[in-house]
């Protein structure tokens, strides 16, 4: 399968570089603002161990639905999804505030990924009468810097159970071999709470993202209103974030195997 970036910035002459990148376009040059945010924590805690099955694709899915999670057919849904060609986990998603209806999943393949968000995910909001939003990504291309934020879909073991999740979605278009995170890595080590990131690089766009797991909703929240924002706005990029309770998704999650909680 043919990937193809759908951004207008042209490579310049010689190719990318690192540094290149950092210097070039509003989009791109942007991503030197990555390393700006400053924070208190100390780096999770990782075990350089990894899974027996490597993720080679992720999905992002929410349904515009307003429902308490323990009202949700989620027993139901998750007979379906453990019969998806390529399905490896999910962690629900419960959303803070308004109750919508989502997950995190990881898939063996892209092509699998794409059928998971083209043939079958549709059905569901079908049966709800409601849209939905579904986002893929590569997963192998940030299998490294995941890890080295303690993602638990490479093989690190978190040290608890989330209490929230937090995901991001910058709009700019960069290859993540390109992108700053190595510098970005350590600043993100020291934000209040962060238990784990997965980092993410979307599909055919190449939008830079995450999925972040905290301890709590209150620093979940302090990352997502107050220090994401003022980081994208440094980049000069729109962005895309929401918050979820992960306590309320935890027996449902466990029951789809989802690395968090193993």
């Amino acid at each position: 399968m043919k990937r193809e970036s759908t951004s207008n910035t042209k490579p310049p002459s010689g190719g990318w570089s690192r540094r290149s990148v950092l210097a070039s376009g509003t989009a791109t040059a942007g991503l030197a603002a990555l390393t700006q945010f400053t924070g208190a924590l100390a780096k999770p805690t990782t075990t350089g161990k990894e899974t027996a099955v490597q993720p080679k694709a992720f999905v992002y899915t929410e349904v515009q639905i307003s429902v308490p999670f323990a009202d949700a057919p989620w027993r139901d849904i998750s007979e379906k999804i453990r019969k998806q060609p390529g399905f490896l986990n999910k962690t629900w998603l419960s959303g803070l505030g308004n109750n919508s209806l989502g997950g995190f999943y990881a898939f063996d393949s892209i092509e699998n990924a794409l059928r998971f968000v083209t043939v079958y995910f549709p059905t569901e909001p079908r049966a709800f009468g409601t849209a939905h939003n579904t986002r893929v990504f590569d997963a192998e291309v940030v299998a490294e810097a995941s890890l080295d934020l303690s993602s638990p879909h490479f093989g690190a073991k978190p040290g608890r159970a989330p209490g929230a999740f937090v995901y991001t979605e910058v709009q700019v278009s960069v290859p993540f071999d390109k992108a700053p995170w190595r510098d970005r890595n350590p600043v993100l080590r020291k934000t209040p709470g962060l238990i784990a990131k997965t980092w993410l690089s979307g599909l055919n766009t190449n939008t830079i993202g995450g999925i972040d797991a905290f301890d709590t909703v209150e620093n979940a929240r302090a990352f997502a209103v107050d220090a994401f924002p003022e980081t994208a706005a440094r980049m000069n990029a729109a962005f895309y974030t929401r918050l979820f309770d992960a306590s309320v998704t935890e027996e449902a999650s466990k029951l789809l195997n989802s690395p968090y909680y193993a």
